[in-house]
C-alpha cells in the first residue's frame, strides 16, 4: 500500500525526526511504501520576523537555551545550522516534494496515495501546528477511497483551551471521516470524544515501535564516538532548578554529565546519531523531554524526568503512566529524595509492557489499512 505521512515539520528537534524516521520504517516493514509529506507552512503574518525576535529573546534570556542570534537567520545560516539533521532526513526519511502552504496540497494528490497517516509530536496542537487543517486532511474534501488513519497524534496538552468552538466543529467534522483514530495520550481519548465527537485509541509514540538494536544500527553506521561523561542530560529549558537537580542526580550517583545540544558558538545541531548515542553511553540520564523520557524506556537506562506545567505535563504522565513510571516526575527539589534518584527500574517488567503495546499497535495500524 502507499502511505503518505503527514507530521511536523522535519526541522532539528530530535525526537520530532525521530518519530517520523521510526513510524515510516515501521510502516517500510510491514511491505508498504510510505513516504512522508515534507510540508513546512510558510503562511506567516508580516509581524512574524518581529514576534520571532521577541520569541527568540524569551528563549535566550528567560529560558536560557542555546541560540546563537535572537535575529532571524538567514537561508545560509540556517543550511549551516541545520547541516547534520539535514542530513540525517536525506538520508533515513523519503519524503515528497516541499508543500509550503496549504493550496499545495493539491500536488500530493499526484501521489496517488492509498491512504494518509497523521503522525504524532503534538500535530493537533493549534499553537504548534500552523496549517492546522492539514492535519486533520481537509484538502481530501469529499474523497471517499483513501484511507484518513491517525497514529498517535498528540494535542501535548490535556485541555482544548487554544481550540476555537467554531475550529472544534470543522475539526470534529473532518475527524468523523477518518478510518481509525489513536492517540499518544491517555488524555487526548476524552479530549476526542467530548470535544470532537469521535472515538480515539491510546497508543504509544512511534519512536517505541523500533527497538534498541534498530537504533544502535544508525549510531553504527555514523560511525559516533563515545559520549564525553556516563550521565546525559537533555534538557530543553535551563531553569536554575533544573540544574539543582542535575548537579544533585550527577553528585548523589558519582557521575560526569554530558549534554547534546547546539553549539553555542554557531547554533550548529549536532548529528542525530551523537544524540542517540547519548543515551547508548549513559549510565544515568536527566531530560525534561518526552522524547528524552522515551528514549530512556527504550535504551533502558534509569532516569529523572523533571516536569514543567507551564510547557504541558500530559505528554508525560501519560507514557510514565504507561510504564508505571510515575514516581520518575519531579517538579522541585523538594521532590528528588536520595530514594527517588538511587530507586532501581524493574526494565525486564518496562520490556515487556513495550512488546505488548507494540503488538497492540501494530494490530491497530494493520486492521486500520485495512479500512476496518
Amino acid at each position: 500500500m502507499k502511505i503518505g505521512i503527514l507530521t511536523q515539520p522535519l526541522h532539528n528537534n530530535y525526537g520530532g525526526l525521530l518519530q517520523a524516521y521510526a513510524l515510516q520504517k515501521f510502516l517500510k516493514n510491514q511491505g508498504h511504501d510510505a513516504l512522508t509529506v515534507d510540508f513546512t507552512y510558510n503562511g506567516k503574518p508580516r509581524l512574524w520576523g518581529l514576534k520571532g525576535i521577541v520569541i527568540n529573546m524569551i528563549r535566550k534570556y528567560l529560558l536560557r537555551r542555546p541560540i546563537a542570534s535572537i535575529l532571524p537567520l538567514s537561508d545560509q545560516q540556517k543550511r549551516v545550522i541545520a547541516q547534520h539533521t539535514n542530513r540525517f532526513r536525506a538520508e533515513h526519511i523519503r519524503t515528497t516534494q516541499p508543500i509550503t502552504c496549504l493550496d499545495e496540497f493539491d500536488f500530493v494528490k499526484q501521489y496517488q496515495f492509498d491512504a494518509f497517516v497523521i503522525g504524532s509530536d503534538q500535530v493537533w496542537r493549534p499553537a504548534y501546528s500552523p496549517g492546522m487543517p492539514a492535519f486533520f486532511l481537509e484538502f481530501l474534501g469529499d474523497d471517499k477511497t483513501t484511507l484518513r488513519i491517525a497514529y498517535a497524534a498528540s494535542f501535548g496538552i490535556d485541555h482544548c483551551a487554544e481550540f476555537s468552538e467554531n475550529d472544534q466543529v470543522r475539526y470534529g467534522t473532518l475527524l468523523k471521516k477518518f478510518h481509525a483514530v489513536s492517540v499518544r495520550e491517555d488524555s487526548a481519548v476524552k479530549l476526542c470524544r467530548d470535544h470532537f465527537g469521535v472515538t480515539a485509541t491510546h497508543v504509544i509514540d512511534p519512536t517505541l515501535l523500533l527497538d534498541k538494536e534498530d537504533y544502535c544500527a544508525l549510531i553504527e553506521s555514523d560511525k559516533i564516538p563515545a559520549s564525553a561523561g556516563n550521565m546525559m542530560v537533555y534538557v530543553l529549558d535551563k531553569a536554575p532548578e533544573k540544574q539543582l537537580i542535575i548537579e544533585q542526580v550527577a553528585r548523589v550517583r558519582g557521575l560526569k554529565t554530558y549534554t547534546v545540544m547546539p553549539d553555542e558558538v554557531d547554533g550548529v545541531y549536532p548529528p542525530v546519531t551523537q544524540w542517540l548515542r547519548g543515551f547508548m553511553d549513559a549510565a544515568y540520564v536527566v531530560t525534561d523531554s518526552f522524547h528524552g523520557v522515551a528514549f530512556s524506556i527504550i535504551f533502558n537506562k534509569p532516569f529523572i524526568a523533571i516536569g514543567n506545567h507551564d510547557r504541558g505535563l500530559a505528554r508525560f504522565t501519560s507514557i510514565l503512566k504507561k510504564f508505571g513510571l510515575e514516581n520518575r516526575l519531579v517538579f522541585s527539589m523538594e521532590d528528588l529524595t536520595l530514594d527517588k534518584i538511587n530507586e532501581n527500574i524493574d526494565f525486564s517488567t518496562i520490556n515487556k509492557i513495550k512488546k505488548s503495546e507494540q503488538v497492540f499497535a501494530a494490530h491497530f495500524l494493520h486492521q486500520a489499512l485495512l479500512g476496518k
